[in-house]
């Protein structure tokens, strides 16, 4: 059993910092949350939720209590959530889980794993009454923190005496804001009990922030905790790409995860490469489904024909691209790649990078641009023991991609290392699951 650590009561000055400037930044914030709800789409549903308010059906199905609450916010969160939580039920199998998105994609996911025992509700507004009122409503027994603290919620669970965690991913852009106003965030994360870290050297950057060594233990990372198995959807995958007549043996590169700049980028080094290698085909799978039109511009105007994932109409000539404008596929994307690379790498828009570890249980080779920040720890160990590519910019890409394309042997190699050192995490989703759960 965890002891958690003693709390600190000194969170109470930041608290009020908070709520007095909150109103100010989240009305700043508000066209911008206002254009993406609606770009996004289905943002009127259970709207009233993000204010605190459930419908009658909600409220009947919550009045039971005993509910463990998992606060997540967009899709990637969700997942990694998802995984979580279905290790807690398989340790405690009479577990019932209230999930909680921000996003309407995240929550649709939420919504889509609901059952008997999970519960897919949006997350309130962090204003100290919305937070109260949903509190009121749950009546959790535990709170877990997916990646991210809503001061409120944390401070109004910590002060009912409900355990909280934080499963935590510390970012180099986010390390740096919170050091910087360290006298603010430090008080407010050792309301957590525990906080759950990826690798040893979080330790001391946690510390660093206020966090007290009692509540930070060393589970590793969920999201590299997969086994190494294929996807069952990349058999149908594969069948689509035949119904575009790309037969079996042709090469495909994947760009995975992409941001703005990115889809263009790969279209042009795949106009530049199908003299060497003539059924070269490539597959985009953009980080956010609602750029699909902008992705698809991209494409078009280097001059590469396209069809959407949606629109399966058989073809008699291939066309130089798939756009994969739907959700929650990727990992089975992944099966059908011969090089993959890894988005938010390389953007003029965006940097930070994506998850490199799903294609590496894929079996497939990586590449990545110099921009992986939000992934530093696991890149630095691929990247050390030549078992990932970081290409500089768009022509170091396109000659390692034209590499590897002529060398099935170092693709094979450079796959195999990249999987001996992931497999390290192995583990991570039950050492965390226990940990939040006070075992």
């Amino acid at each position: 059993m965890t002891t958690p650590p003693t709390r600190k009561p000194s969170a109470a000055l930041p608290l009020l910092i908070y709520n007095l400037f909150f109103p100010l930044a989240f009305l700043a914030m508000l066209p911008g949350l206002a254009r993406r709800m609606i770009r996004r789409g289905n943002f009127r549903r259970k709207f009233g939720q993000r204010f605190g308010r459930y419908d009658n059906a909600t409220r009947k199905r919550l009045a039971g209590g005993g509910w463990v609450w998992v606060h997540s916010i967009s899709v990637g969160e969700t997942l990694l959530a998802l995984r979580l939580i279905r290790q807690m039920r398989e340790l405690r199998p009479g577990l019932r889980v209230v999930l909680s998105a921000t996003t309407s994609t995240g929550f649709a996911l939420a919504e889509e794993n609901a059952s008997e025992w999970i519960e897919p509700v949006y997350n309130p507004i962090d204003a100290w009454l919305l937070a109260r009122r949903a509190l009121e409503t749950v009546r959790p027994e535990r709170l877990i923190f997916i990646e991210a603290v809503w001061p409120n919620l944390l401070a109004q669970a910590a002060a009912r005496g409900i355990p909280t965690s934080l499963v935590a991913r510390l970012s180099p852009r986010s390390e740096a804001r919170f050091r910087w106003f360290r006298f603010f965030t430090g008080p407010i994360f050792r309301l957590l009990d525990t906080i759950s870290v990826q690798e040893p050297d979080d330790s001391a950057r946690w510390r660093s922030l206020g966090a007290d060594a009692g509540q930070i233990h060393v589970t590793g990372n969920i999201k590299f905790d997969q086994p190494a198995r294929r996807d069952d959807r990349a058999a149908q995958f594969r069948a689509l790409l035949e119904r575009l007549s790309v037969p079996p043996e042709a090469p495909v590169l994947l760009g995975g995860s992409t941001f703005p700049g990115e889809e263009g980028m790969l279209a042009r080094i795949h106009m530049r490469l199908r003299g060497e290698f003539p059924g070269l085909f490539l597959i985009v799978v953009p980080r956010h489904v609602e750029r699909a039109t902008e992705a698809a511009a991209e494409v078009t105007e280097a001059g590469l024909t396209f069809a959407l994932r949606t629109a399966q109409a058989e073809r008699a000539t291939p066309p130089g691209c798939l756009l994969v404008n739907t959700t929650g596929e990727l990992r089975a994307w992944y099966e059908l790649a011969t090089v993959v690379f890894i988005g938010k790498s390389l953007s003029p828009a965006a940097i930070g990078g994506q998850n490199p570890v799903e294609p590496v249980f894929a079996g497939k080779p990586v590449l990545f641009g110099p921009h992986m920040e939000n992934f530093r720890a696991v890149v630095s160990r691929l990247i050390e023991g030549e078992a990932a590519i970081e290409a500089r910019d768009e022509a170091a890409l396109e000659a390692a991609i034209a590499a590897l394309l002529r060398d099935p042997a170092r693709r094979e190699a450079l796959a195999r290392r990249a999987l001996g050192i992931v497999a390290a995490h192995e583990g991570a989703t039950e050492r965390t699951a226990r940990l939040v759960l006070g075992e």
